[in-house]
């Protein structure tokens, strides 16, 4: 790693990680204040979310209203949260790599004393910690907002609220790593921000179709949001442990791969 260029690029994105990480923050706080109102009329939505056909609920993650936790992972992690690190993942890959080489940027890097690859692995480093600071700001407005809203006066699972922070933070470090891999490859930003944008709202897509309908279901075993349940974790109908790894492997893979492909690349520098 690049030492120094990690300091600048930090500098350089920090305001946007920021915005991104109290916008979340703010989000997941509305929802913590509107769950007291919710809990006392559960038992109606519940039913109101029953009636409504099986496909719908599955599609966006209604899993009843009767725990804080169960609530939040539908109205919040079930998308909200999913949009937010998506365009995140889109915009910064785009910005970190593809738009430095199609504005000429690459080669002043490439002239000081350092490789392609320490680049490469400084710029996707960038990427992995920002994800990280959003996530990381995310989970602690969670318990501030339990603390605050909550307190004692309804049921609040901490175990399966930090899982359902880690599924989260495991299938963007995979996104970012599959948009961090096409930026790498490409000279024109918008042209990299196109691909990776429709192959990461392409794959939610695809995810989401497939929970609306059996006969489609096979749907999602294309799109890696399938692994990302946390309905499921609440209801404790998930395998971490394989989940886990499934979505670090796939990350480190490529990421690994876009930092070997932009050092044997050739730059229009």
């Amino acid at each position: 790693m690049n030492a120094t260029l990690y300091k600048q690029m930090m500098k350089v994105n920090m305001k946007s990680f920021m915005n991104y990480a109290f916008g979340s923050a703010f989000y997941i706080i509305l929802m913590f204040w509107l769950y007291p109102s919710i809990a006392s009329n559960s038992s109606a939505i519940d039913q109101l979310v029953e009636s409504m056909p099986e496909g719908v609920g599955k599609a966006f993650g209604l899993n009843g209203f009767g725990s804080a936790e169960a609530f939040i992972s539908g109205e919040y992690y079930g998308l909200i949260l999913v949009l937010i690190l998506a365009i995140v993942c889109v915009q910064l890959s785009t910005q970190l790599m593809a738009k430095l080489v199609d504005q000429g940027s690459m080669s002043y890097l490439l002239t000081t004393p350092t490789t392609r690859g320490k680049v490469a692995f400084t710029q996707a480093s960038v990427l992995a910690t920002g994800l990280f600071l959003i996530m990381a700001v995310t989970t602690i407005a969670g318990f501030v907002g339990n603390a605050w809203f909550l307190g004692k006066g309804y049921e609040f699972d901490t175990t399966k609220f930090i899982e359902m922070n880690v599924s989260a933070s495991l299938l963007f470090f995979a996104i970012g790593g599959i948009t961090f891999l096409v930026s790498s490859l490409s000279n024109d930003e918008k042209k990299a921000r196109g691909i990776s944008g429709m192959i990461t709202f392409g794959f939610f897509s695809l995810d989401l179709l497939g929970k609306l309908s059996d006969k489609i279901q096979w749907m999602r075993n294309i799109s890696i949001f399938s692994l990302y349940k946390p309905s499921e974790i609440i209801s404790g109908n998930v395998n971490m442990v394989v989940i886990s790894f499934i979505l670090s492997a796939i990350g480190l893979v490529s990421f690994g791969l876009a930092i070997v492909l932009f050092r044997k690349r050739d730059l229009p520098l």
